[in-house]
């Protein structure tokens, strides 16, 4: 039987069972159609998220606030003018006023020893809105998404070009807890972190799955269920994407490579994108692209971690 969760913070998707995930995954998809059918509950009201963004989002500040209000409670936006974390006062004591006032903090931030801190210190649960080093928010949509639109997610394939960033750290974790098999194809030297690699094939153990990184964009997506792709430069290196256009072309998901994939494979991108550089625009808008059931799922998925955690 899966824990209740409660209390729990969501930091990691590695930090939860296959059943806790995909007990997320069907509150998700169960909250996603009673919202089609204009079913609301009032499971939140009373309480307050704090949203700590030290990283400007679109997705992420719709979908926590959206939610909050969905649920019947309330969201409080803090800009990076507003809090300064580390700067005008601690992480330790911005968490111990935050988590005594507010029923729970999203935190939008660049280091992920700041979610850490936060955690720590909180007397409420803390939910990793995107750090540097995982997204497991982001995850837990793509994941849901692929359950909707292939019915399953044991056995699944899943491609990822590009950048090892957060985003793939987080799928690959994902993937290892879900018995997903997780091929990462990036240029030398822009690989994911080799930690979370290790951790990751070690959580995959046993599982008639595989967690790879390799450098052929042609062997990853070959037969894959699901192509995924993200920006070459992330939020903060923007000065290396000149650079990165260039390493990075062979891994550009456009109509030639996405034909590779299964004959069913879907299309997946977190968005922002940046058409003409990790995907075309054309393939962007395939019929099998669900690029944008996949930011919708963002709303719905939040929704299900603050109902579990809250």
């Amino acid at each position: 039987m899966a824990r209740d969760l409660k209390g729990c913070d969501f930091i990691s998707l590695a930090d939860f069972t296959k059943e806790e995930l995909l007990g997320l995954i069907d509150l998700s998809i169960r909250l996603k159609q009673e919202r089609y059918i204009g079913r609301y509950n009032n499971d939140l009201e009373g309480n307050t998220l704090a949203m700590i963004f030290e990283k400007p989002s679109l997705r992420t500040r719709l979908s926590f606030e959206i939610a909050m209000n969905d649920l019947g409670g309330k969201a409080v936006y803090l800009s990076p003018s507003d809090i300064q974390l580390g700067k005008r006062e601690t992480i330790e004591d911005a968490a111990i006023v935050i988590s005594s006032m507010a029923h729970g903090i999203m935190a939008r931030v660049f280091a992920h020893e700041t979610i850490e801190e936060l955690s720590e210190n909180s007397l409420v649960p803390v939910i990793n809105g995107l750090s540097d080093l995982l997204h497991p928010c982001q995850g837990l949509a793509d994941y849901m998404t692929v359950y909707e639109k292939l019915g399953h997610l044991d056995g699944i394939k899943l491609a990822y070009m590009g950048d090892g960033n957060n985003v793939c750290h987080s799928l690959m974790l994902g993937g290892a807890v879900l018995g997903v098999t997780v091929r990462v194809a990036t240029p030398e030297g822009y690989g994911p972190n080799p930690d979370i690699y290790e951790f990751a094939k070690e959580l995959s153990k046993g599982k008639g799955q595989e967690i790879v990184v390799i450098n052929d964009p042609q062997e990853a997506v070959k037969g894959a269920d699901v192509v995924y792709t993200d920006v070459w430069a992330s939020m903060g290196e923007e000065n290396e994407r000149e650079k990165r256009k260039g390493i990075f072309a062979p891994y550009q998901i456009n109509d030639v490579l996405f034909k590779k994939a299964g004959e069913n494979a879907i299309l997946l991108h977190c968005l922002p994108a940046h058409y003409g550089e990790e995907l075309t625009y054309e393939v962007s808008r395939h019929e099998r692209s669900a690029i944008f059931d996949q930011a919708e799922n963002r709303l719905h998925t939040a929704k299900a971690i603050l109902l579990s955690l809250l």
